[in-house]
């Protein structure tokens, strides 16, 4: 495949397998209890043995304490953990320091000043991902089904690997591609048939059109 292609917020195993045998490289689960896709640490423990080896877990925390990462951590075998609140790179730095992960920071992104935030972590983390950033009075941090103008990623030269979220679906994939030049993309909304709930349809749609991306 092309593009590279992370499936987020899933909550199942059964989810997880459907995804890995389409194609996902990465798999996300949130740790965030105001999320409709939030996972607990007790059902994480229950649902590792039945995931799929082949594919990278990402864990997606927000302004979490390290106590609560690092026990996700444990629980699910995490090889990322994915910042998507207000961390500072020194909690970037001891999470990939002392757990022995993968640091991803999420940046909300409305503007192309916006892709500044990203300088201070560039020592301190092994991916960049860019997301749109809510809409005021928003609870969630990303997962809230609006992009924001792709052409903006063309604007800087970015070093680190990177991936573009918000909004994406299997129907505009191709331009979000074209607009921004990601080689790889975070999908969680737009595989779903409501908020939390994913749909295995829409998991093979979206990893099939990534595929047909040359």
């Amino acid at each position: 495949m092309s593009i590279h292609v992370k499936i987020c917020g899933i909550t199942d195993a059964e989810t997880a397998n459907i995804a890995a045998k389409a194609g996902a490289r990465w798999l996300g689960f949130v740790f965030f209890e105001a999320s409709p896709r939030d996972v607990s640490l007790q059902n994480a423990m229950k649902m590792r043995p039945r995931l799929p080896s082949s594919v990278e877990r990402v864990g997606v925390f927000v302004d979490a304490p390290f106590s609560r990462i690092e026990a996700a951590v444990d629980a699910l075998d995490l090889d990322y953990v994915q910042l998507h609140g207000l961390e500072y790179p020194s909690d970037a730095k001891r999470i990939r320091d002392q757990l022995g992960v993968s640091v991803i920071k999420a940046y909300g992104i409305r503007e192309e000043n916006d892709l500044d935030q990203a300088a201070q972590f560039d020592d301190v983390t092994d991916l960049s991902l860019y997301d749109a950033k809510p809409p005021r009075g928003a609870k969630l941090p990303g997962g809230n089904a609006i992009s924001f103008p792709w052409r903006i990623m063309q604007t800087r030269s970015i070093s680190k690997p990177w991936l573009l979220a918000g909004g994406l679906t299997s129907v505009n994939l191709q331009e979000a591609i074209e607009a921004s030049g990601a080689a790889a993309v975070d999908i969680s909304s737009g595989v779903e048939s409501a908020p939390g709930v994913k749909s295995h349809e829409k998991i093979q749609e979206f990893l099939n059109a990534a595929k047909a991306i040359t």
